[in-house]
């Protein structure tokens, strides 16, 4: 007997499902019509018709004949996943709306990520519900309802991918798209128990996309799981040739063992309703995950943030509507209009203004990470009630963009991980942040905090479970090519040479021993002192080394730097292993002093330290 529709939730387990043969088309015509019985209030915009759907289950089955379930997942990786696309991305068939009738219009193609989706084999069950013309953190700016938290019935989903978010936390599509321009992948996340992947600007391509401002935009996703937010961004990423701002350049794979993490020094948070509670928990799960808290002022980044606001960033959003603003101003909701309206006191001079301060905070910023290797930050600094918004709809939205104003501005990547509840019952989020094209990193490191954190899929009651169906493994974002490299001597971590490592965007991987086949040797007359490291055919020790990840277009560079009598060569590891690293040319060790008793140049360093006039002295 196979699946109930019920229990298929994320991504993993509709691809479970068609491993197994189970009969995808019924599953999903079923969860069509549970969908259009009772859906979630206000979450959804328009459904995908029964027939269309089954046009749709036809031409799948018509792509996969003849094929074994393993080789169906491996030439569409999301065959008959059901999801959602917030209703400012195109989709043929559909309306774009932007949660604003007067703005409708039927698209002809639909927009480059969802037709990436569809020839991955995923399966669009409808548009769903936002912030008008996606402006606002909220949730309730829009004539076609506001959702509730999928948590609390009297609290807002955030927004402005307000139903996109809701869907999945209440796992009525294993995953959905939103945008982000300010936060509202992250936000909604947050607020209702889910995973929000916004990814580095330009990543995944907004052609199709209404803008909000169109600079900034981000295609986001939101996922029950880490590893199926994972695989949405891999089928989604990838360049557009129709969108100016595409910029697709995969980054590392992950981030050090033991990353410095950045935290506010002063967070800002709700106290009343135990924000402060949630924040000391993620903080303490971040030090059992072996993460070094680093803590960061923020106000130069907060001063970023005011730009997109109060800057010249709102004449974007003028923009991207002034065509319905010129021939039906009275179409939009009030608040949103008011804020779009902004620009029209805007001139060229303050564009340019909000262009330097926006430089000079990304200069800044790129200081940032020379003592970080991640951020983490609340998601929002509190949870609103409808009634609070509804008594001042700026102020309560303006609030939650606290921790998301900036990161768009600045280029970098986010991802947005439940933490559990707080002692009022709400949902808290925190917010990973790296910087651009580390979104691959982001993941990685998620999978280990959820595992952790152990967290409910969003408001469905159910657990992280499961495995990848045999043979046909999830796709993961694309990574840049590096060389793995070991390293004996004075580029390990805290010594003289590490830095350039580090800023060839060299990742640690790992701190272990080679073969026990070296000897080491302390070189004469070298500044700073190095070592040799010597393969022998006996009398060999297991020597310290650290391996790193090096990305290949660096290599060059690096090995420039490399003076004789080193070289790179193969050495083999503890576990038999081998990877590139420098081992020293025989002529070279003419003068040199045999250290390998010391199992390694650092404690061979400490003895010197401690022996003044131990040979070779630090």
């Amino acid at each position: 007997m196979g699946p109930a529709e019920r229990e298929l939730l994320t991504v993993a387990d509709w691809r479970r499902a068609v491993a197994d043969g189970a009969p995808v088309a019924d599953l999903l015509l079923a969860r069509r019509r549970r969908l259009a019985a009772s859906a979630t209030p206000h979450a959804w915009i328009a459904l995908i018709g029964e027939d269309a759907l089954r046009e749709r289950c036809e031409a799948l089955r018509r792509a996969s004949a003849g094929l074994e379930p393993a080789a169906i997942l491996a030439r569409m990786p999301l065959f008959g996943v059901p999801f959602a696309a917030k209703d400012n991305i195109d989709a043929a068939g559909f309306d774009t709306t932007a949660a604003c009738p007067a703005w409708a219009r039927r698209p002809e193609r639909d927009a480059g990520v969802v037709r990436r989706l569809l020839d991955a084999g995923a399966v669009l069950l409808g548009k769903t519900n936002l912030d008008q013309f996606a402006t606002g953190l909220v949730g309730t700016r829009s004539p076609y309802g506001a959702p509730s938290s999928a948590f609390d019935a009297t609290r807002v989903s955030g927004g402005s991918s307000s139903g996109s978010a809701v869907a999945v936390a209440h796992g009525e599509v294993a995953f959905s798209l939103g945008t982000d321009t300010a936060g509202s992948g992250r936000v909604p996340a947050g607020f209702n128990g889910i995973v929000g992947m916004k990814p580095t600007p330009g990543r995944i391509g907004t052609s199709g996309v209404l803008p909000a401002c169109r600079s900034l935009d981000c295609v986001s996703v939101f996922a029950l799981t880490v590893d199926d937010a994972a695989a949405v961004l891999a089928v989604a990423e990838g360049e557009d040739a129709d969108d100016e701002y595409a910029r697709f350049a995969p980054g590392p794979a992950a981030l050090p063992p033991a990353p410095r993490v950045g935290v506010p020094r002063r967070p800002i948070l709700d106290d009343a309703h135990g924000y402060d509670a949630g924040w000391r928990d993620a903080l303490a799960r971040l030090e059992s995950l072996g993460c070094r808290i680093v803590e960061i002022d923020l106000e130069p980044l907060h001063a970023v943030a005011r730009q997109l606001y109060d800057g010249p960033w709102v004449a974007e959003r003028y923009a991207a509507v002034q065509s319905l603003i010129e021939r039906e101003p009275g179409a939009m909701d009030p608040t949103v209009a008011a804020i779009v309206g902004r620009a029209t006191g805007l001139s060229a001079v303050d564009a340019f203004r909000g262009q330097y301060a926006v430089q000079r905070g990304r200069r800044l910023a790129r200081r940032l990470w020379e003592r970080i290797d991640l951020m983490v930050v609340p998601t929002a600094p509190r949870h609103p009630a409808f009634a609070e918004v509804a008594a001042d709809p700026v102020g309560a939205n303006a609030v939650l963009g606290t921790y998301t104003n900036f990161v768009n501005l600045l280029g970098w990547s986010a991802l947005a991980l439940p933490s559990g509840t707080t002692p009022a019952g709400l949902p808290f989020g925190i917010t990973a942040i790296g910087p651009g094209d580390a979104d691959a990193a982001l993941l990685a490191w998620g999978r280990a905090w959820s595992r952790a954190a152990a967290t409910p899929l969003g408001a469905t009651g159910a657990r992280l479970a499961g495995t990848e169906p045999p043979g046909a493994a999830a796709p993961w974002p694309a990574t840049e090519p590096t060389l793995r490299l070991a390293v004996v001597g004075a580029h390990l971590s805290g010594l003289p040479l590490n830095g350039q490592l580090v800023e060839r965007r060299a990742v640690l991987e790992a701190a272990t021993r080679t073969a026990p086949c070296y000897r080491l040797w302390a070189l004469p007359g070298t500044t700073p002192p190095r070592p040799g490291l010597e393969r022998v055919a006996e009398g060999g020790r297991a020597i310290a080394v650290e391996v790193w990840r090096l990305p290949l277009s660096e290599v060059g560079s690096f090995l420039a730097a490399i003076p004789s009598p080193l070289g790179l060569g193969t050495i083999e590891l503890a576990g038999g292993e081998r990877v590139h690293g420098f081992l020293c040319e025989h002529a070279g060790l003419a003068g040199a002093t045999d250290i390998s008793a010391h199992g390694g140049w650092r404690d061979y360093l400490r003895a010197a330290r401690s022996t003044p006039s131990h040979p070779a002295g630090a």
